[in-house]
């Protein structure tokens, strides 16, 4: 059976599945797949783009630098990482040699949309009431097609299926930031986001 065929009856069993997929050529230099981690019943997933080098190593989303900024901005929006789910659009981690680093690449919309197979499976399983999308990559997915932060931050916007989704930037974008000023008003503003689709689940 191939991958394209397989209906995972738990994260479990979709996460060893996972770890076999040749959907796309990034499997064969990526370290491993990367599955989404969280409550299995979480009312709230967060999308991210994809698993950066430390993520790689350690076989779990949001670990590096972005994952603890990520962690405590969720602990400042009053958001309990351990009730909620959160997972990436790609799977495997894309990157260019540089020396001893792997500097991230974006992945490309052929990637993107080969791996949605596993976002979708993991939105069956734990079925979520409201979607937060962190990333362009992530937007997209979620989407089936390209579309700009920018145009629907601010907003929750109802996807195909009517689950209400947020869209917002990625932690990562927040750490390149250098100027104090701005960084604290990007952090807010990600907040505000964050806590948009928390609040959502009591509508």
């Amino acid at each position: 059976m191939s991958d394209a065929e397989i209906e995972a009856a738990s994260l479990d069993e979709l996460a060893i599945a996972e770890a076999a997929c040749t959907r796309c050529p990034l499997y064969r230099h990526a370290t491993q797949v990367v599955p989404g981690e969280g409550h299995r019943q979480a009312r709230m997933m967060v999308v991210g783009e994809q698993p950066g080098d430390k993520e790689d190593l350690a076989g779990r989303p949001f670990v590096g630098p972005a994952g603890r900024l990520f962690d405590r901005l969720l602990d400042q929006a009053g958001i309990p990482r351990d009730q909620i789910f959160v997972t990436n659009a790609v799977k495997h981690f894309k990157f260019q040699p540089r020396g001893k680093r792997r500097l991230h690449r974006s992945p490309n919309a052929g990637e993107i949309d080969r791996c949605n197979w596993w976002l979708g499976q993991e939105r069956k399983l734990v079925a979520p009431a409201v979607l937060v999308a962190m990333g362009a990559t992530a937007l997209r997915s979620l989407l089936g097609r390209p579309a700009t932060i920018s145009s629907l931050r601010g907003t929750i916007q109802r996807l195909a299926d009517d689950t209400p989704m947020v869209a917002t930037i990625h932690p990562s974008w927040l750490l390149r930031i250098r100027d104090s000023a701005q960084r604290a008003e990007e952090e807010a503003r990600f907040l505000a986001d964050l806590r948009r689709g928390w609040q959502a689940l009591d509508r």
